[in-house]
């Protein structure tokens, strides 16, 4: 069986997914990244799905599972990488993907997962954690 890699960049986890995507490879997936949430504290994942030609409708499914599983675990799901006819293939098989945001590369992805992270702690694009409060009189 293959695994799918997850790594970890800074307070992100990327998963890269390069091979066809079985149950039990879909399954261990799951696993793996649940456990490396909970180890690792990130608050961000981000799944790269370049690679797949085709997204059915068990791939769609194993991806809203995945953001649902992130999410109890206090981690935002961005799926980025998204073809142009995968996007059409999935809005055809009426999926929609809840909980999971879409970016179209990885930088971008964790752009929108450091936004939020910021809008969850109150801190706008002046205040960075640390800063000292400036005196304006």
């Amino acid at each position: 069986m293959e695994r799918v890699p997850v790594l970890k960049i800074g307070d992100i986890l990327l998963v890269s997914i390069q091979v066809d995507m079985s149950d039990q490879t879909a399954v261990q997936l799951q696993e793996d990244l649940a456990e490396r949430i909970v180890a690792t504290g990130c608050h961000g994942v981000i799944i790269d799905i370049t690679a797949l030609a085709i997204v059915d409708s068990f791939v769609g499914r194993m991806l809203s599972t995945i953001a649902a599983i992130s999410r109890v675990l206090d981690a935002e799901t961005v799926v980025v990488g998204m073809r142009p006819a995968v996007a059409i293939t999935l809005v055809e098989l009426g999926l929609s993907l809840d909980g999971i945001r879409t970016a179209l590369n990885v930088e971008r992805g964790m752009g929108l997962i450091a936004a939020t992270r910021d809008d969850d702690h109150g801190y706008d694009d002046a205040d960075e954690p640390g800063d000292q409060p400036t005196d304006t009189r």
